[in-house]
């Protein structure tokens, strides 16, 4: 990589022009490195949560979720089998914790609430949602109309 490591605030300043970007490095924050590369934005760094959101289908799920059942007895601990797999496979090994504990859960092994059971409840919430905003127009309706037929209103 291009760039100069600035140690004080002074050389980090003598370095600063337009279009640097200026990133921490390491564990101290004093340690700053500057990438002198016109248009090249640092987006994918700056996540609300410091995640990226990426779809997988579910046949890659399916297949990471079965290579971690079938070979977590070969690792010291199911952990250091997902951080393997999940390594492999180019993917975040929290994000396959969760499709592991999700498949014990719709298995019936582990305790919480399925896949099913949460697609039925949000489907239930969204429901709920529209009928509760259906109600409000017909009561605004309602009292309109209300208004419109009473004589003393006139």
């Amino acid at each position: 990589m291009r760039g100069r490591v600035c140690t004080t605030l002074s050389d980090y300043l003598a370095l600063t022009k337009p279009r640097t970007i200026h990133l921490v490095v390491g564990a101290v924050p004093a340690l700053l490195l500057a990438v002198n590369r016109p248009r090249f934005y640092a987006h994918f760094l700056c996540w609300k949560d410091g995640a990226m959101s990426i779809r997988y289908d579910e046949n890659t799920k399916a297949r990471a979720v079965r290579l971690v059942r079938e070979h977590r007895d070969d690792y010291e601990s199911e952990w250091a089998a997902m951080k393997a797999i999940s390594g492999r496979l180019g993917m975040n090994p929290e994000t396959l914790r969760k499709w592991v504990r999700q498949t014990e859960i719709d298995a019936g092994e582990a305790p919480g609430v399925s896949s099913e059971e949460r697609r039925e409840l949000r489907e239930l919430r969204r429901k709920n949602r529209e009928l509760e905003s259906t109600i409000e127009i017909l009561k605004a309706a309602t009292s309109f109309f209300a208004r419109e037929c009473d004589p003393r209103h006139r």
